[in-house]
C-alpha cells in the first residue's frame, strides 16, 4: 500500500515551457474548430453530467442515473424536492463542472502530480460508469477509461505529461464554449429547458444571469489555470 501511494504521489519534473504552450494551442484548436469540437465535445458532457451527479449526492438527492447520447447531449436523473437549495445547486453544477475540474487538474499538473491526476480521472470514470443507464454512455466511458488506463500503464512519463497538459487545457477551454452555445440557443428560444432556464424558474433571477455567472467562472478558471501552469 505504501508503494502504491508513493507511486501515485510521485512528482514529475517541471515541463519544458514549449510543452505547456503547444498543449494550449492544440486544445484551443480542438475547441475552436467545428469538426474536432464535435468529435470531442462528449468528454465535456461527461464532466458536465458528473458535476450534476456529484452535487445531487452531496445535497442528498436520490440519484437515479446518467445518460450520455451520441449527439453529445446528456441527462442526469434525480429524485427529491422539485425546488429548494438541493435542486438549485444540482442545476448549477453542470456548466461549472468542466471548468472547475480543469482548474483542479491544473493545480495537480503544476505540482507535478501527473500520476495522481490520471488515476483520479480513472476513478471518476469508474464512478460514472456505475451510474450510466444507457448503452452508448457505457461504451463511451469504457473507451475513454481504456485510453486513460493505457496511458497510465504504457506511455512514458513525458508523453503522460504532454497528454495531461492537453487534457487540462481542453477542460478549461471546453468549459467556455458550451456556455456560449447555450446563450446562442437561448437567444433563438431553442433551450427552454436548459440549466439556466431551470434555475430561472427555481429562483428570482433571470436565466441570463446564470449564463453570465457560468461564463464568469469559466473565464476565471482559464485565467487561474494559465497562471498555475505557467512554467516561467
Amino acid at each position: 500500500m505504501d508503494k502504491l501511494w508513493a507511486h501515485l504521489v510521485k512528482v514529475q519534473p517541471a515541463p519544458e515551457p514549449w510543452v505547456v504552450g503547444v498543449a494550449a494551442l492544440v486544445a484551443l484548436a480542438v475547441v475552436g474548430f467545428t469538426t474536432p469540437w464535435h468529435l470531442s465535445r462528449g468528454l465535456i458532457t461527461i464532466a458536465h453530467e458528473g458535476g450534476h451527479a456529484l452535487m445531487a449526492l452531496l445535497t442528498r438527492r436520490k440519484l437515479e442515473g446518467i445518460r450520455l447520447h451520441s449527439d453529445t447531449s446528456g441527462v442526469t436523473l434525480t429524485r427529491g424536492r422539485p425546488t429548494g437549495p438541493g435542486m438549485v445547486l444540482t442545476a448549477l453544477a453542470g456548466y461549472l463542472a468542466p471548468s472547475l475540474l480543469g482548474l483542479g487538474a491544473a493545480w495537480l499538473t503544476s505540482e507535478g502530480r501527473i500520476t495522481l491526476l490520471i488515476w483520479a480521472v480513472l476513478l471518476f470514470l469508474v464512478c460514472m460508469l456505475l451510474l450510466i443507464r444507457n448503452l452508448y454512455g457505457a461504451l463511451i466511458l469504457l473507451a475513454t477509461g481504456g485510453a486513460v488506463f493505457a496511458l497510465s500503464m504504457y506511455a512514458p512519463g513525458r508523453i503522460q505529461q504532454m497528454v495531461a497538459f492537453l487534457a487540462v487545457w481542453f477542460l478549461l477551454f471546453g468549459g467556455v464554449r458550451p456556455i456560449i452555445e447555450l446563450q446562442r440557443k437561448r437567444s433563438r428560444r431553442q433551450a427552454r429547458d436548459s440549466d439556466a432556464d431551470q434555475l430561472a424558474r427555481l429562483t428570482i433571477l433571470p436565466g441570463g444571469f446564470y449564463v453570465f455567472f457560468f461564463l464568469l467562472v469559466a473565464a476565471a478558471s482559464v485565467a487561474a489555470g494559465a497562471y498555475l501552469m505557467n512554467p516561467l
